[in-house]
């Protein structure tokens, strides 16, 4: 409903909450590539993005779903994903000349150690420079999934129906949640030595 002669209607993606035009103007202004975050239900999902004249322009774009290619066996929407997705991303981005970069978690809550932070972490790790607080980053033992696997030590014992039925996704592929930091830190080994000998690789050309 209008307001008066000079009430502005919103822009579309404005009004249905998808786009913060102010929160975005400030990251186009830095003139740097935006490291993208976002989460949907089931994945989470990071690109490095470029703004163009034409419109933005994707420099790299994965989501967790891209994990099992090194054996993830966890949950692809939790903390330990989210490092693991960011770790890829930050490399993928370096390799394709990309050396620093500004957060945008568009509409996300900016809470502190939450799971896009996490993805943040990851970059950082990966060698990507981010300018960030380092109260925002979570812990080592989130990152690793220690409190997960806690969590499933303790209702393994006190309930073992419901731990069957909250890990199934985790049991069907072969991996006990109470494992999950030794498990992380497999993957992210893999990670590293992957993207470690592409990156040496495309520095010497």
């Amino acid at each position: 409903m209008a307001r008066g002669p000079r009430y502005k209607v919103p822009f579309r993606r404005r009004r249905e909450g998808l786009t913060n035009y102010r929160k975005r103007r400030k990251l186009l202004l830095s003139k740097k590539p935006r490291l993208v975050v976002r989460k949907t239900n089931k994945h989470i999902i990071a690109q490095v993005v470029v703004a163009k004249p034409q419109g933005d322009v994707t420099i790299v774009g994965i989501d967790t779903r891209a994990l099992a290619k090194f054996g993830w066996k966890g949950d692809e929407n939790n903390t330990p994903a989210a490092y693991l997705l960011g770790l890829i991303v930050g490399y993928k981005a370096r390799i394709r000349g990309v050396r620093e970069a500004v957060l945008d978690i568009g509409l996300h809550r900016p809470v502190a150690g939450s799971r896009v932070f996490a993805v943040l972490k990851g970059a950082l790790d990966a060698g990507l420079e981010i300018p960030h607080g380092e109260e925002i980053i979570p812990s080592d033992d989130r990152i690793s999934g220690k409190h997960i696997a806690e969590y499933a030590e303790k209702l393994k014992k006190e309930n073992p129906e419901l731990y069957k039925t909250r890990f199934s996704r985790y049991l069907q592929r072969g991996l006990a949640p109470e494992e999950l930091p030794t498990h992380f830190e497999e993957v992210k080994k893999k990670i590293i030595e992957y993207y470690e000998g592409k990156l040496a690789k495309a520095i010497a050309q």
